[in-house]
């Protein structure tokens, strides 16, 4: 098949494009952009698209996609003046404008077609894919649905922000505005895994949103919520409907696609699924687990030496293991964890999740607070939604003394994912902040439930123990100093400083007090 447009033939098959019957060189990633483009015609095609057909979904930055635009336009006469073949559709992406004919090549020479049927529906990309729906209005009200489409479009926009996840532009989702549809034909024609569908109900000053997530292939619901809230301000409330629903949704889709990968057979497993084994290794956060989440990510790497996140997670890996006294070889350990962490902020730039666990393994395998606060707040500007940068930014302000800071991030983090599955960490660095601020119920209150989450977890033991003993609690301070010994039998006060990157002295003095009273040796 040809496709036959201006005074060009572009053929897919022998990869070769002809402008004025003359030869036209061009690389193969300009060749794919313009003949998806070609394909696409009868849409205008995202960004995200672009990149996830012709660079597999890789982060590619701005100037590289319009550098490839640009390249494209010039092969076939076109320029960014003039767009009568290719147009740019501001803030939405862009579309081929030409008249194209389709042309096939016979024995007897070319053959033109009858014009193209439309276009199969699209494969799901390889990333977890989404497409937003828009939300019934159920207010009696047509003046409500202005907002209904308001808090979507922010919904949209805030999804977009977890770049692990592809989602389908709100000018495809609002195709089915109006429309009663069937969840399954709706991921069959937008090539998507999951569905977010909702509804809204306005009464008096009061308006209350429904959303619920549901796997496109099954029908399954995977979650569903309520959100309520005054008019008073209604971009506020906007705001914060669509943190909420993103917060909860992008773990369930995270999980989801977990609960996949475990099902594919081992054979099968491309780097994006290794990684995600390695997820929810690591989440439980035990020393097998963790040893086996290492494996899984050093083979994502192997597949795909250029995956970020999966250097990342790789390079938090080795910290877990230091924190917990798990390191055979700890300076080789730390070694290796801070060569992949410096790989992977670089690879990951612009990738929050790389940013988040490469810059907190910096933090302490490196020992570069200040420098991992400024990763993680970058992180947190990139996905504002993403848990796991609050939480571990709390962590990192919470050793640099910043603890009120400390403490709001870790409260942010779990309103974003309340039945999030590294819960017990965060509930850990609320015990550390409080214990730091000199509030010592309330940290106690938080290590226990940490520790109830996950006994084997080195720093939140000690919390324990240091805990029980500064509230005078010493017999069941004395136990937890039992478990402490037998996790870290070397562990003592004069490497506290070593262990944790403690800055201000009076905290370390507070957390070694408790520990010093527990009966940890000097």
């Amino acid at each position: 098949m040809q496709f036959l447009f201006a005074d060009c033939v572009l053929d897919p098959d022998r990869r070769e494009l002809m402008r004025a019957s003359k030869a036209v060189g061009v690389g193969p990633q300009v060749f794919d952009l313009l003949l998806y483009l070609i394909q696409n015609r009868d849409r205008v095609v995202s960004k995200d698209h672009m990149i996830e057909a012709v660079w597999g979904g890789r982060i590619v930055s701005e100037s590289t996609l319009t550098s490839h635009i640009n390249a494209v336009r010039k092969a076939i006469g076109d320029s960014g003046g003039e767009q009568h073949l290719v147009r740019t559709i501001a803030r939405k992406g862009f579309r081929f404008v030409g008249d194209v004919r389709e042309a096939q090549e016979t024995q007897g020479g070319v053959h033109h077609a009858e014009p193209a049927q439309p276009a199969p529906a699209p494969a799901p990309p390889s990333r977890p894919s989404i497409a937003v729906l828009p939300f019934q209005n159920l207010s009696g009200d047509p003046e409500q649905a202005y907002f209904a489409e308001g808090v979507v479009e922010e919904i949209i926009t805030a999804l977009s922000h977890v770049r692990w996840l592809f989602v389908i532009a709100r000018n495809s989702s609002f195709t089915y505005q109006g429309r009663a549809v069937n969840v399954r034909q709706v991921g069959q024609e937008l090539g998507v895994g999951y569905v977010l569908e909702g509804s809204l109900r306005k009464a008096a000053d009061r308006i209350r949103i429904t959303g619920q997530l549901i796997e496109a292939a099954t029908g399954a619901h995977l979650w569903a919520e309520r959100f309520e809230g005054r008019l008073d301000d209604i971009f506020e409330l906007q705001d914060r409907i669509a943190a909420s629903v993103v917060g909860a949704i992008a773990p369930r889709v995270e999980l989801a696609e977990i609960e996949r990968a475990k099902r594919k057979p081992t054979a099968s497993l491309n780097a994006y699924d290794f990684y995600l084994r390695g997820l929810s290794l690591v989440n439980r956060g035990t020393k097998e687990a963790v040893e086996e989440a290492l494996s899984l990510f050093r083979r994502s790497i192997e597949l795909d030496p250029e995956f970020a996140a999966a250097q990342a997670m790789a390079a938090w890996c080795y910290f877990w293991r230091t924190v917990n006294g798990w390191s055979k070889d700890r300076a080789q350990e730390s070694a290796e964890g801070e060569r992949l962490a410096r790989r992977a902020v670089v690879l990951g730039r612009d990738d929050p999740v790389a940013l988040t666990r490469g810059g907190h393994a910096l933090a302490h395998l490196a020992g570069d607070v200040d420098g991992g606060i400024a990763l993680l707040d970058r992180a947190v500007f990139l996905n504002p939604n993403l848990a796991a940068a609050w939480f571990l930014g709390g962590f990192l302000r919470t050793w640099h003394g910043e603890c009120e800071s400390a403490i709001a991030h870790f409260e942010r983090a779990m309103r974003l994912s309340p039945v999030d599955p590294e819960l017990y960490r965060m509930q850990a660095g609320m015990a550390m902040a409080h214990l730091f601020a000199g509030r010592v119920e309330q940290a106690s209150v938080w290590a226990e439930r940490s520790y109830t989450n996950l006994p084997s977890f080195l720093m939140v033991v000690a919390l324990v123990a240091a805990t029980r003993a500064l509230g005078g609690r010493m017999m069941e301070a004395r136990r937890a100093m039992d478990e402490l010994r037998t996790l870290d039998p070397e562990l003592r006060l004069s490497r506290l400083g070593a262990w944790l990157p403690i800055h201000r002295p009076e905290h370390l003095s507070i957390f070694a007090d408790g520990l010093r009273k527990a009966g940890l040796p000097e």
